[in-house]
């Protein structure tokens, strides 16, 4: 199945995704579960089957698309977790590089990516994002895949001249992270680590690889994570991006708004978005006593 978490006529809700539209699960399930997150954490995904056989209740192409889980308790990403990239940055350190970006820095598939004003290098990273449908701490690898609920695309805007000693400033802009357009179930992807992943900006090709090319497979970065800190449903790890990154080429190549990103994995997602420049932050003025 395809889940996708949407906007229509105001109102949010969260559906199954087929081709010909969207069976609106909200609207069925939303009084016990209210959101895509609330369903995996009931482990309730089942209960979604009856409804496959039912016609769809929205044109696709109604519905503003939100961010696969648009609250993650967590959202950890890896960094330098392909050889290709390794190669690029000159990165020997053998253990998973691991920051964090907030739930406020995302965007859903064909919303506005926002590159902020203060940066001249925003800089494009196509990743695959698993999405936890079972908790749990000290997950041992080989049980690991089991609480997958399911597998997104990601957009890993990075802000490069943010990036200084640590990622945390570079990555955490509003609206840099696009996740989606929907969550394809873990039963679909019976091997997360064979499929192709490209990233084409302004219809060109930039990053091509497979994920096979990971270093630290899933499974592995789920019994790492897991030992220092609980994985709860709807959490996210988005597990790194291919060599071919803007910053590393010659010249190099960076977002500038009006340009089209494009990450697409095989059997999983195809996440498009159009990059804008932010708007001018407003100055908030204390009042005068």
């Amino acid at each position: 199945m395809k889940l996708a978490s949407y906007l229509l006529q105001g109102q949010r809700s969260y559906g199954v995704v087929m081709p010909e539209g969207i069976i609106d699960l909200g609207r069925r399930l939303g009084s016990r579960y209210a959101d895509l997150k609330a369903l995996l954490a009931a482990d309730a995904l089942d209960e979604v089957k009856p409804f496959l056989k039912f016609g769809v209740d929205h044109d696709i192409h109604r519905v503003t698309y939100l961010p696969v889980i648009e609250s993650p308790e967590k959202i950890l990403c890896v960094g330098m977790n392909y050889a290709d990239k390794r190669k690029e940055f000159d990165q020997h350190n053998p253990a998973p590089t691991l920051f964090v970006r907030f739930a406020d820095s995302q965007t859903g598939h064909n919303s506005p990516v926002i590159k902020p004003q203060h940066s001249c290098e925003f800089d494009y990273e196509g990743e695959l994002a698993v999405i936890i449908g079972k908790g749990g701490v000290n997950i041992a690898a080989a049980d690991a895949l089991s609480h997958v609920a399911g597998y997104s695309c990601y957009m890993d805007g990075s802000v490069r001249d943010w990036q200084h000693t640590w990622f945390t400033a570079g990555k955490n802009w509003p609206q840099t992270g696009a996740f989606g357009p929907w969550m394809t179930t873990a039963d679909e992807i019976s091997d997360p680590h064979n499929l192709a992943i490209r990233t084409w900006l302004n219809g060109r090709m930039v990053q091509e690889d497979n994920t096979s090319s990971m270093i630290h497979k899933v499974a592995d970065l789920i019994e790492y994570i897991s030992t220092f800190t609980s994985l709860n449903a709807g959490d996210v790890i988005i597990t790194g991006s291919p060599g071919g990154v803007g910053k590393k080429r010659t010249p190099p190549l960076f977002m500038k708004p009006g340009d089209r990103i494009e990450v697409e994995i095989e059997r999983i997602g195809h996440l498009s978005n159009v990059i804008v420049e932010a708007r001018a932050p407003q100055t908030i003025h204390a009042a005068a006593h």
